[in-house]
């Protein structure tokens, strides 16, 4: 039996590790896995394992008020090493680029455990965008032993920084695997989530995201600022903003469009309900990373507010456009998608580069052929 210790923190991690958990569960006579929280998040994480019916051996609840990213990766470290004491895992499993997976990794590294890494490869080149998660997946690809690269691209990029051939595999992202089971789900569910946004009616949507740290202050008074245009321009389409609970981002979007008549500020969405919301869209407005894998499988164009991109495939097949915080450039290119049919469909893609939605047996498969099984 091998015994991998799958470790996640983050609402994010835990939607892209619940297909694994998941891959897991359909081979009980070969993997017993263990499943570690570090509770880098708290009430958005509880929401995704609940959803997706994961049980957690172990959790460490790392979450405190005000705690610096410093504090963060110390504590993390620490109770990390007493967890791989204590399990004598075979491997380490970890998801993505926040603090939880730099510091687990580094603990694994310590006790010269092997890592395993889903979503390898990703780089903007550019250590403080995304920050700091541009640094975290980069030390963790210093100390993996298999590299699930989500894309080819990802895949090329390891094999240039000088990673062995033989740890590098393309696997696709799970986030595809997470998202097609949720979308069949909540359309069985839809009559539910339209009651809920009844105030929507059969207007056409755009769906706004915003939380990166590197745009807070004046990149989101801009994003907010080209709301406000797009809002004045566009007066028979509904703005819903599922508004981060951060106060850096809470300031300016209630400041600037708190009083605006069709744009919708809400409470942060549940994933299941936000992948509905998504689907209900007709475009999409976002700085988030894993938006960008999901809106080509749902055809639904996405501007991404950010100057660098380590999701460039997505860019490259004409789903996703950069635009940065410019007033001017969200507000011309939303217009544009907005207005023109043609334009609309260019951003409509048949296949998403980001996986056919089998990503974790293919991971499965790949720790149980390593051997490590003691």
């Amino acid at each position: 039996m091998l015994k991998p210790l799958l470790v996640f923190g983050t609402r994010p991690e835990a939607i892209k590790m619940a297909p694994i958990v998941a891959a897991c569960k359909d081979r009980p006579q070969d993997i017993a896995a263990k499943i570690c929280l570090t509770g880098q998040h708290r009430e958005m994480l509880q929401q995704v394992t609940d959803y997706f019916g994961i049980q957690s051996d172990i959790n460490l609840d790392l979450m405190k008020p005000n705690q610096s990213l410093a504090e963060l990766t110390a504590a993390c470290i620490e109770r990390m090493d007493t967890v791989l004491v204590r399990e004598q895992p075979d491997c380490v499993v970890v998801q993505g680029d926040t603090t939880t997976v730099f510091a687990t990794s580094i603990a694994a590294f310590y006790r010269r455990l092997p890592v395993v890494h889903v979503e390898a490869g990703l780089r903007t080149g550019n250590i403080w965008a995304p920050w700091p998660e541009e640094l975290n997946r980069r030390i963790t690809s210093l100390v993996t032993a298999i590299h699930c690269a989500p894309t080819p691209q990802a895949a090329d990029q390891l094999r240039k920084e000088g990673y062995a051939e033989s740890t590098i595999h393309v696997t696709g992202n799970t986030v595809i695997d997470a998202l097609l089971w949720t979308v069949k789900r909540e359309r069985a569910r839809g009559s539910e989530w339209r009651k809920k946004y009844d105030f929507l009616g059969d207007q056409r949507m755009i769906l706004i995201t915003g939380h990166r740290r590197e745009n807070f202050g004046d990149g989101f008074r801009n994003i907010c600022q080209s709301i406000r245009t797009l809002a004045e321009r566009l007066p028979d389409v509904a703005f819903l903003y599922p508004v981060h609970l951060n106060p850096n981002v809470q300031g300016p979007v209630h400041e600037l469009l708190g009083t605006l008549p069709h744009v919708y500020l809400v409470d942060p969405a549940p994933y299941p309900e936000f992948v509905w919301l998504m689907d209900r869209s007709t475009m999409i407005l976002s700085d988030s990373g894993g938006v960008q894998e999901e809106a080509p499988s749902l055809k639904k164009p996405l501007l991404v507010m950010r100057d660098t991109t380590e999701r460039p495939e997505a860019v490259a097949a004409g789903a996703v456009e950069l635009v940065g915080t410019s007033v001017e450039k969200i507000t011309e290119r939303t217009m544009a998608i907005m207005t023109d049919s043609a334009e609309y469909q260019k951003h409509q893609v048949d296949k998403n580069p980001y996986g056919d939605g089998s990503a974790a047996p293919r991971i499965v498969e790949l720790m149980l052929q390593q051997g490590w099984q003691k």
